[in-house]
């Protein structure tokens, strides 16, 4: 069985937990670790966890909403981290000890219960990567942070049986909003983040009859709302609007199974 939940998902931190079970044994993956060390333990006692129940993390990119306290962690709970080379070097090459390793563009990761494919996404950030995750049965993907779709990204998600997608912003919250004009440009560009059309375009992309979720995340606190990215999302793959599931900054989402 596979399932996944949300720890939080915003600006302000991402953090998801991803499990597989299998003849008894369980296979936890934690994507993103973007808080501090006490609000992430905070975070995994809601889900009824600690962070010693984590075999693996998986670090998408060096923004702190995403690495947060990844390396006080995995220090202390002897958890074995994966991410880029490029992002390990954003980050200042700081050593785990010997429990980093590096991911790359294909490389499948096998956990043993859960297998890891990650892929490159254009984002503004030095080596970013998104995944997939899979116990051999179903497929989950992840796909949080990035600028545009791409023949790539739409090609490694073809056929995932649930999806969690960045739907960041709204394209009219964002013009009139009092950010800076760089900044604007920034979130908006090719490399910055995937407004509500840009995401329901890709949602609409990889639909098809086995999809079983497909849960927004990553809203901007002040430059989206859920109804926009519900009723957007609903239009991409024909379901009503009450049926979508957003991922609450402060709450995440609960277990959903793939």
């Amino acid at each position: 069985m596979l399932r996944f939940r949300s720890l939080g998902s915003g600006s302000k931190g991402n953090a998801t937990l991803v499990e597989a079970t299998s003849g008894g044994a369980t296979t936890r993956l934690l994507v993103d670790c973007g808080f501090g060390l006490r609000q992430l333990d905070l975070r995994l006692a809601r889900a009824g966890l600690a962070a010693d129940d984590i075999d693996a993390i998986f670090i998408t990119h060096e923004h702190g909403d995403h690495i947060g306290c990844v390396h006080a962690v995995s220090l202390r709970s002897r958890i074995p981290v994966w991410m880029s080379e490029g992002t390990w070097l954003a980050t200042g090459a700081r050593d785990f000890e010997g429990r980093l390793q590096f991911a790359q563009d294909g490389a499948i990761i096998d956990l043993g219960g859960l297998a890891i494919e990650p892929f490159t996404v254009p984002h503004d950030a030095r080596e970013p990567l998104q995944l997939t995750c899979g116990d051999g049965a179903r497929r989950l993907g992840i796909l949080t942070d990035l600028g545009r779709e791409t023949p790539h990204v739409l090609g490694r998600l073809a056929g995932v049986d649930a999806l969690l997608l960045e739907f960041n912003h709204d394209s009219d919250l964002l013009a009139a909003s009092p950010y800076p004009p760089f900044l604007k440009q920034r979130v908006g560009g090719s490399h910055g983040h995937l407004s509500n059309a840009a995401a329901a375009a890709i949602a609409r992309a990889v639909n098809h009859a086995g999809l079983r979720h497909v849960v927004a995340a990553h809203l901007s606190e002040q430059n989206n709302r859920p109804e926009l990215v519900r009723q957007a999302l609903a239009e991409a793959l024909g379901r009503l609007a009450q049926d979508v599931i957003t991922a609450d900054a402060a709450e995440g989402f609960a277990w959903l199974d793939v």
